[in-house]
């Protein structure tokens, strides 16, 4: 029985990937779906993308970027009655789209709404919860009702995002040599510090 449920778990994750992949305007190598989702033909989504539950609104266009992580039951709303500038009170039958952009490396937890025309920065964190009404900075850790940042990530040391990239400052990304950041993506080198012999490519 054991065997027969990871069977169809396996079988019903593997549909799902393949349902995101065909609805999404375009899709990076790596897809993880691992529970409902719902996308408009609207979506963009980077390499690494991991899925636990997800439901995009609307036409408006979705960005969402590498190594992006959500829990489950995670909403953004991409459309909105005509409330404002419409023909008849409390709306018309025209709607108002907005685009939503989540950069690289960000995480939002359970049930977390996104409003349309939000920017969430790179390596940025939701709380399970909350109601992001406005852009959230790089780096943020932000949460309630609507989201406010209470805390940022310390990256002053740098440290590895899942899906094995290195997340720099962009001072530090312009004083580390291009060649060096292509051979070595996954290690920490402070600015102005020497490279080790083994790893300087013969620099």
């Amino acid at each position: 029985m054991i065997g027969i449920r990871r069977t169809f778990k396996k079988m019903l994750r593997s549909y799902r990937t393949w349902a995101v992949r065909k609805k999404a305007r375009s899709c990076g190598g790596i897809l993880r779906v691992g529970g409902p989702v719902a996308l408009n033909d609207n979506t963009f989504l980077g390499n690494n993308v991991n899925f636990n539950g997800l439901r995009i609104e609307g036409r408006g266009k979705v960005t969402i970027g590498d190594n992006f992580h959500s829990g489950t039951e995670c909403l953004f709303i991409t459309q909105i009655h005509n409330y404002d500038t419409g023909k008849a009170i409390p709306y018309d039958s025209t709607y108002i789209l907005k685009d939503i952009h989540i950069e690289e490396n960000v995480w939002l937890g359970s049930r977390v709404i996104i409003l349309g025309g939000v920017r969430i920065g790179e390596g940025a964190i939701i709380q399970a919860g909350s109601c992001v009404v406005s852009d959230i900075p790089r780096c943020a850790i932000a949460g309630g009702h609507p989201a406010k940042v209470f805390k940022y990530r310390d990256i002053s040391e740098g440290f590895q995002i899942s899906g094995h990239r290195t997340l720099r400052t962009p001072e530090e990304r312009r004083e580390i040599p291009l060649r060096l950041m292509l051979q070595l993506p996954c290690v920490w080198i402070r600015a102005g510090a020497a490279v080790p012999s083994d790893q300087s490519g013969g620099m």
